[in-house]
């Protein structure tokens, strides 16, 4: 049965989207069966991964209305083991159509529950707030990455994350675990980014990853391209860390690296 990652984070900007695709892309290369969800309406891990948005692309918003079951919107990519549910501009209309829903916040979790016998990993690519989109990734989700900038408004953020998370814990998916959290576009030489880190790690302690991702050209330009920072670029800085942050990963579900 795969696991269910939701990487989320409501603050914009934090490398939440490059996260989530260079981790599975990471993961895809080792071997392992992974499935991308794509659930920000601004589809931009859909365009990372070289997929483009046609008009008659497929995505979770067409199984919120009843169109499509969730077999039918899983696309390959042109990697081996990555496969996609993409997301397109309709996706925006989601949140309206599942306040009106009864059962609203499992939608997703009853659909993922038919497929994931087939895949190792599935990652979920959060929209940037707290809706619920947002809701149903975490309801589905067996664990929760979060990553993080090292600048202090990322604390702020944090508090209101953290208090959904215990919400939806509480009252819809008690298995939810933090998963872990990580510190993107660290400057080494920056005492803000070291002293970000160290308030993050009095509150998470051994959560925090100790691979962090380094402010890194190469990644920035990657999803132009429509690929992962491990096939654009891969003996770059930001290619070696999210391979040591996956490795990272995968250690701790107590998996072969």
């Amino acid at each position: 049965m795969g696991k269910v990652i939701a990487f989320s984070n409501q603050k914009g900007g934090v490398g939440k989207t490059t996260t989530c695709v260079n981790m599975s892309a990471c993961l895809a290369s080792v071997g392992k069966k992974v499935l991308l969800l794509d659930l920000d309406p601004q589809g931009n891990a859909t365009s990372s991964l070289g997929i483009e948005k046609e008009e008659e692309l497929k995505s979770f918003y067409n199984i919120v209305v009843g169109e499509a079951n969730i077999e039918d919107i899983v696309r390959r990519t042109k990697y081996q083991n990555l496969d996609i549910i993409p997301s397109d501009m309709n996706l925006a209309g989601a949140e309206i159509d599942l306040v009106q829903m009864v059962n609203r916040e499992h939608v997703l979790k009853n659909a993922l529950d038919k497929i994931k016998s087939s895949y190792d990993y599935i990652t979920i690519d959060c929209p940037p707030s707290l809706g619920l989109l947002t809701v149903n990734a975490l309801t589905s989700a067996d664990s929760i990455i979060i990553p993080m900038l090292c600048e202090f408004l990322s604390l702020e953020a944090l508090t209101q994350l953290m208090n959904t998370v215990w919400l939806v814990k509480q009252h819809l998916n008690s298995k939810l675990e933090i998963e872990g959290v990580v510190m993107t576009m660290k400057s080494a030489r920056s005492n803000l980014a070291n002293q970000v880190t160290d308030e993050i790690k009095k509150f998470f302690d051994k959560k925090v990853f100790t691979t962090s991702i380094p402010r890194n050209i190469r990644v920035a330009e990657a999803p132009s391209y429509g690929e992962s920072v491990i096939d654009y670029d891969p003996k770059c800085k930001g290619a070696q860390a999210y391979m040591e942050l996956t490795a990272e990963f995968l250690k701790r579900n107590k998996e072969k690296v």
